[in-house]
């Protein structure tokens, strides 16, 4: 309705009455506006968003997290070494127990601000809410997976092995070539399946297991020739699961996609949250802790041959 043209034909008084009405009118109608739920606002995550409100939405310890004044992490039980040590995420020792406690600490939470909750991997590269703020459990970055979820920056480059046992025929392979009549198995959902797949090409159907534990006992029973895991995973499973086993080679870094590989913090389809955490492993990489927290925690990549 055009207030203005009503408050017009009133004289003296009543025009000052009306004005009044108006604008407490109005204050109304702005009061009884929807307001912020908290969950999901494009005000503090779209592109378009001012430099000012970017920097306000990533305050330190101030962020729209799960629990308030709480940052919660998720990953997958067992955590399995050296990514985390002892299957105790929340020990801070392990990569990525570090890495996470690193970004959260650059966000403005200290440990005791930390809250760990269990997530299976399949379950946190699938669409839908998540139950935690963001995810770290050696996710790789990939346009599909970003069909369902958001990702940080990568926080480490990483190339996927295979593993045999020593006394396997396969033990030798120095081509991708020469493990084309293998049975090869991996964990389901992982890049290292869609290695098998996709660069390997085996003339067997790969195996498919549901965590690399499993493969790497059907390894062991013989059950199959051959396991593609990510590089530091191989190692610990050379090491400290199958003895008996050798990480034969790994793959060229472009793999899998045709660009290098990078493990990312998994986060809810358009968090608001995205943008900060990437700042956060922007900065770790900067100043070189993401360096410091590899080489304190997982094998040097050039203990493998590549396989050509």
């Amino acid at each position: 309705m055009n207030l203005g043209a009503r408050v017009t034909r009133l004289p003296g008084t009543a025009r000052l009455s009306a004005i009044a009405a108006a604008a407490a009118a109005l204050l109304g109608l702005a009061a009884c506006a929807p307001q912020d739920n908290g969950a999901g606002s494009a005000s503090s995550s779209s592109p378009t968003a001012s430099g000012s409100a970017a920097a306000a939405s990533c305050a330190p310890g101030a962020l729209r997290t799960q629990t308030a004044g709480t940052l919660t992490i998720g990953t997958d039980n067992p955590a399995y070494d050296p990514w985390f040590q002892d299957n105790k995420p929340s020990s801070g020792k392990g990569f990525e127990s570090a890495v996470a406690y690193a970004v959260a600490k650059q966000l403005g939470y200290p440990t005791d601000k930390v809250a760990w909750t269990t997530v299976p991997f399949n379950n946190a590269i699938t669409p839908g809410v998540k139950k935690f703020d963001f995810d770290i459990n050696q996710v790789s970055i990939s346009d599909e997976r970003r069909q369902a979820v958001d990702f940080s920056s990568g926080y480490y480059d990483v190339r996927q092995a295979v593993v045999t046992l020593k006394d396997s025929k396969y033990a030798g392979a120095t081509t991708v070539a020469a493990l084309k009549g293998a049975k090869i198995g991996a964990q389901v959902g992982t890049t290292g399946l869609t290695v098998v797949q996709k660069t390997v090409k085996p003339t067997q159907q790969p195996s498919v297991f549901d965590t690399t534990d499993l493969a790497s006992a059907a390894l062991k029973n013989k059950q199959i020739d051959a396991i593609v895991v990510d590089l530091p995973t191989a190692f610990y499973i050379t090491s400290v699961q199958v003895p008996d086993a050798k990480v034969v080679g790994q793959f060229p870094a472009d793999a899998a996609t045709g660009s290098a590989e990078q493990f990312g913090l998994v986060l809810t389809k358009g968090s608001p949250l995205t943008t900060c955490v990437s700042q956060a492993v922007d900065a770790l990489r900067a100043d070189g802790t993401l360096a410091r927290l590899a080489k304190q925690w997982l094998p040097a990549s050039d203990t493998a041959a590549v396989l050509k």
